[in-house]
């Protein structure tokens, strides 16, 4: 386990006009490790930009406490705290050259010119804009102007760099291409990553650790791979990738019940004949031949998707989404097989119903337009 570098404590925060119970935080507890790379991600409103801006100094929590290697900063000024940040329209100088945008932390400390000239190329040749010291901000593309800001932020080399949705603004090709360079820039600097993002995508490519974020609280925190294949709860495994996800009888361990049909799992300690709910992966269901699994369904929809098609099959009360290399024309009738290790069992959690309900709307949907 690496050095906790931040540490936030049963930290709980709500605004003036708000009650109790609509808490923007509601007992965060969460390290970051030096020089590691964690995001915050979650959909708007769920309080990861909140933690950040506690983090940065910018909010008061309501109560909880903030370490900072093990010393308490709640009380420490942003401008006092060795936290940088890179806020999602990178507030650069559009009247200043890309040096003078470089150069203007170290400057407000009074380093010398040397040093600040120095700074100033390790920062350009890091963020791959060598030889763009006398550039205007203005000539910059949206990509160069998100490496500036950033090599403006860890000119200073701070402890913690945060990055509240820096690539929001920026195409999709271009935010793909930014996704690959900050993991880079994060791994070359040596300095730790706070990141805020809604994007799934984003976390997964980029993170060593997320912490999937939903009203205000912290719904699971662990690597790219724990989050997306051992989801915790529904909304986890809704929020994270494409799923799907059902109502299902743990019978006893290692044996789950969902489609009307037993299957062996690897989970167990659920109790015997309990309520659960599980999660399967698209690209983990295998269709075959009627004869050759189980259950039977009929696929009603698949649409080519370049590495996959992507297929829909009605199964019972059941809209399943499963992608495959192998293509079914709709109408075929199909059996489904998934492996004992790709089946995620749950426990029951408050967003099952709300979840579950919405893809019987769909499968609906589908069952009225056939």
């Amino acid at each position: 386990m690496g050095e906790h570098i931040i540490e936030l404590k049963n930290i709980y925060k709500k605004f003036d006009d708000q009650h109790a119970k609509a808490a923007v935080l509601n007992n965060i507890n969460l390290y970051i490790n030096r020089n590691e790379f964690l995001t915050l991600l979650g959909p708007s409103g769920c309080g990861k930009t909140t933690t950040l801006r506690i983090v940065g100094g910018f909010e008061t929590p309501t109560s909880g406490d903030i370490f900072y290697l093990g010393t308490n900063i709640n009380n420490v000024p942003p401008y006092s705290r060795n936290i940088n940040t890179v806020f999602q329209r990178y507030a650069l100088f559009p009247n200043m050259t890309v040096e003078q945008n470089i150069a203007f932390g170290p400057s407000l400390k009074h380093k010398s010119k040397a040093e600040i000239d120095k700074g100033i190329e390790e920062m350009l040749e890091l963020v791959n804009l060598k030889g763009f010291n006398k550039r205007k901000i203005t000539t910059l593309s949206g990509g160069q102007q998100q490496r500036v800001a950033v090599a403006r932020a860890l000119i200073n080399k701070p402890g913690v760099l945060l990055l509240d949705e820096p690539l929001g603004a920026l195409d999709l090709k271009l935010r793909k291409e930014m996704q690959i360079e900050l993991k880079r820039i994060q791994i070359e600097s040596g300095i730790t990553f706070l990141y805020v993002t809604h994007d799934q995508e984003e976390a997964l490519t980029m993170s060593d650790t997320i912490a999937v974020m939903n009203d205000g609280m912290i719904q699971q925190i662990g690597t790219p791979e724990m989050i997306y294949n051992e989801p915790k709860n529904a909304f986890v495994a809704d929020f994270i990738g494409e799923s799907n996800i059902m109502k299902a009888i743990m019978v006893k361990d290692y044996l789950v019940r969902f489609l009307d049909c037993d299957f062996e799992c690897i989970d167990a300690d659920f109790g015997i004949n309990k309520d659960v709910d599980i999660v399967l992966r698209p690209e983990d269901i295998e269709l075959l031949k009627p004869t050759e699994g189980k259950p039977t369904g009929e696929v009603v929809s698949s649409i080519f998707k370049g590495v996959h098609y992507e297929m829909r099959v009605i199964c019972g009360d059941e809209l399943i989404l499963s992608h495959s290399t192998k293509y079914y024309e709709p109408g075929t009738i199909v059996s489904i097989d998934v492996r004992p290790e790709n089946i995620q069992v749950m426990h029951v959690s408050e967003w099952s119903d709300t979840i579950i309900g919405a893809k019987r709307a769909q499968l609906r949907s589908w069952e009225d337009a056939r």
